[in-house]
């Protein structure tokens, strides 16, 4: 019955899509930003590419609802053939589908009525244990909202390797038992910071539970396929083998076969099959272009909505009752000690960022209306590439060509 429900809800969100997919490209100077500035980004990113950082990148900048720059650098692939980036090049976008698609969907269900974001976990998850203090028996729920701002106490990760020794691959519903029941709590919740996967699988869960549907599904209809993005979706290789010419290959493997449309991450691969909360997501520059704008336009873009303005701001914010120096907004960082790829320039209060481990990352300034999203993929063909101080400097390029 829930699917059903579930099911209808997305058909209706569909009927309003007669507008526009993507948003209109304009020139810089016609949104307030200053196109010889913005090319500076140029040399920086060629910079990365001739160190050998990255093989090659995209960059797009949003200002309101308009894409104002957009250009590919350097390869696509450099293993076995070259082949040149294009604009349209499709990445493994690995933990920015935390935001993009788990976040959202929680998100949407909060508005939505079938969540509250300080609900416990084991409302949803029966059997999820509590935080309990190493001295006493006194215990403390983690909730919703612990998983969304890292704030949980649980681990960063699975060892990967024990846990398919112990439980094989193809293993969902005994990952989420073992995170539930075995995995240690580090910490009370709200009381510190320590950014984990676990929490976001731990949220894929809860979404599936309420739902009925995988998170795959869920958000491929009421985010994705709402906003009438083309080329965003997870296991582009087993479900959407259209979208396959466009998709940049990640790291060689031993056997000297690229990873190409199945996810770099390898819980998200191996013990998720492509359906993860952490990871799984695919998608374009133009394609991220238009869940940025939506953000800074209250929930929607082109006439379609995916979420409501308070669902956005309470999205964006940092959570009251957690400790000051988390810093971490719901699913997106804010100020937090891993927040540095917003550079210099962008607002310190109003900005939301984020990282995949991969290469890819999006800033968004709500305050200047303002997108970058750089996409790399640092790990082809090697995991070795580093792109920290260039997401910081391309983002410094951008806040300085806002000139109104």
């Amino acid at each position: 019955m829930k699917k059903t429900v579930f099911l209808i809800v997305a058909l209706l969100l569909l009927i309003p899509a007669a507008e526009g997919r993507g948003l209109r490209h304009c020139r810089p100077e016609a949104e307030g930003m200053d196109g010889r500035r913005l090319a500076m980004a140029d040399s920086v990113i060629e910079a990365a590419i001739a160190g050998k950082s990255i093989p090659g990148a995209v960059l797009a900048v949003v200002r309101g609802e308009s894409i104002v720059y957009l250009k590919a650098y350097g390869n696509r692939q450099v293993v076995p053939d070259t082949v040149a980036m294009t604009i349209g090049t499709v990445f493994d976008l690995a933990s920015l589908s935390k935001c993009v698609g788990t976040t959202i969907a929680v998100m949407q269900l909060a508005e939505q009525g079938y969540l509250r974001l300080t609900d416990p976990v084991s409302l949803y998850i029966p059997g999820f244990k509590p935080w309990k203090a190493p001295e006493s028996a006194r215990t403390r729920e983690i909730r919703i909202v612990d998983l969304l701002s890292h704030s949980a106490g649980l681990p960063p990760a699975i060892d990967v390797k024990k846990y398919l020794s112990k439980y094989g691959p193809a293993s969902p519903e005994a990952l989420i038992r073992h995170i539930a029941e075995d995995e240690p709590r580090r910490f009370e919740p709200t009381t510190d910071y320590l950014y984990s996967c676990l929490n976001f699988i731990t949220l894929q869960h809860i979404v599936e539970n309420i739902t009925g549907q995988r998170l795959c599904d869920y958000v491929q209809a009421n985010v994705f396929d709402r906003l009438g993005l083309e080329h965003t979706c997870y296991n582009p290789l087993s479900e959407h083998p259209e979208i396959m010419p466009l998709v940049a290959p990640t790291e060689v493997g031993r056997d000297g076969v690229a990873l190409l449309g199945e996810v770099h991450d390898p819980t998200a691969r191996l013990v998720n099959c492509g359906n993860s909360g952490n990871a799984g997501v695919f998608s374009s520059a133009e394609d991220l272009a238009v869940i940025a704008a939506a953000i800074m336009n209250g929930g929607q873009v082109n006439g379609r909505r995916i979420l409501s303005p308070l669902s956005v701001e309470t999205m964006v914010s940092v959570p009251e009752g957690n400790a000051p120096h988390i810093g971490r907004a719901l699913g997106w960082d804010n100020r937090s000690t891993s927040a540095t790829l917003r550079g210099d320039l962008f607002s310190r209060s109003r900005t939301i960022c984020h990282t995949g481990y991969t290469g890819t990352s999006m800033v968004i300034d709500l305050d200047a209306d303002c997108a970058v999203i750089l996409l790399t993929h640092r790990v082809h063909p090697a995991d070795k590439g580093s792109v920290a101080a260039l997401r910081a400097k391309v983002a410094n390029v951008v806040a300085s060509a806002l000139i109104q």
